[in-house]
């Protein structure tokens, strides 16, 4: 995706759909290059994503009495998925900062902990949040799109909002990949920000480092147009699909779980 979303590649990095870059790139840098930073990436998750559903599931109950009083109230949730975002973010920006440096065509970087040495010594803590506030003009947005479709999706095929396994599934993808088209403008701007693409920023004529989405979505345009804003959707999508889907299915089974196994240790013998 990262690749894809480059707005000036190397020629040797030019591709027309996510089969052929994932077969070039395979065939030309090695059957692993594709997951290069997988690794920070995974550490940065667990933590991230545990604090992620704990606010939401507390903001969305306590946000739900005020709006709602009974059921389930799509402000709610869509307010609660931001919030939660905040915390998801601040973990998984400097981690997505790392990741996608390595992944970029001729990347210098040979590891995760070189990307981060180089990138702390060269440019500051501050090069790890520079898209922070973009992350999070994309990402809350993409949340709430994200929590609100799911939580309507639920309440079409799984109304009694039991257990059910296959409704999660279905639900967190599609919720995924409509947040994921509709939010795509935004991550190709990150992107940018997050990779400081030198070609690109060298036609625009850019000197020393770009911040800000406003600055993003200008160089954006200036150098692709309107259609430049969605390169990398097709890829985006197909990476957001399966996790959501499986984010959803693995989140709702523990829910259930551990709400099962609590009723059960208070249910007198």
């Amino acid at each position: 995706m990262t690749r894809m979303q480059s707005l000036h590649p190397d020629p040797k990095a030019q591709y027309s759909s996510v089969y052929g870059a994932l077969k070039k790139i395979m065939r030309t840098e090695g059957f692993w290059r594709p997951l290069r930073g997988l690794n920070v990436m995974m550490m940065g998750a667990g933590p991230a994503h545990a604090m992620y559903f704990a606010c939401y599931e507390n903001m969305k109950r306590t946000l739900n009495a005020v709006f709602h009083h009974q059921g389930n109230s799509h402000l709610a949730n869509g307010i609660a998925g931001s919030m939660a975002t905040l915390l998801h973010d601040a973990v998984m920006n400097p981690a997505e900062v790392v990741k996608q440096r390595m992944q970029m065509y001729n990347s210098p970087h040979r590891s995760a902990l070189s990307c981060i040495r180089t990138v702390w010594r060269t440019e500051g803590l501050r090069a790890f949040y520079r898209s922070y506030t973009t992350q999070l003009t994309m990402n809350i947005p993409f949340q709430s799109i994200h929590f609100i479709t799911y939580e309507f999706l639920q309440e079409q095929v799984n109304p009694h909002r039991g257990y059910n396994p296959q409704s999660h599934i279905i639900s967190g993808g599609l919720a995924g990949a409509l947040a994921a088209a509709a939010t795509t403008p935004l991550d190709v701007c990150k992107t940018l920000l997050n990779t400081q693409e030198n070609v690109a920023l060298n036609l625009a004529n850019i000197s020393g480092r770009l911040s800000g989405m406003a600055n993003a979505f200008r160089t954006v345009y200036q150098l692709n147009g309107l259609p430049g804003y969605f390169k990398g959707m097709q890829a985006r999508v197909l990476y957001q699909m399966p996790s959501t889907a499986i984010s959803w299915s693995v989140y709702e089974f523990f829910k259930y779980f551990l709400t099962k196994h609590k009723l059960e240790s208070r249910t007198p013998y």
